[in-house]
């Protein structure tokens, strides 16, 4: 398992719907890359003059990240995202 530095946060991206609310099937090239995510692992925080900053995020919630945020990584058969905490959005209640 990836275990995140600093401020950085491993996300699981979440495969969005292929079909747009009227039921057609959208072609891979006009579909938009997926922007939602489950946290998997999260970094000890920020380092400020000596101090941790906790981060905002924790394992399991299900956020919103910037589109082209952060950089894709293999662990395995899985592929994960390796964002840091300011690129992440909102957390999905």
């Amino acid at each position: 398992m990836l275990k995140p530095l600093n401020d950085r946060v491993v996300l699981e991206v979440q495969e969005e719907a292929e079909k747009t609310v009227g039921g057609f099937v959208l072609a891979s090239a006009s579909q938009e890359k997926p922007q939602t995510a489950k946290v998997i692992a999260v970094g000890p925080g920020k380092l400020s003059h000596g101090n941790r900053i906790a981060p905002s995020v924790a394992v399991g919630d299900r956020v919103v990240f910037e589109k082209f945020a952060g950089s894709e990584v293999k662990d395995g058969d899985q592929t994960y995202l390796v964002v840091r905490e300011k690129d992440i959005l909102a957390i999905i209640d």
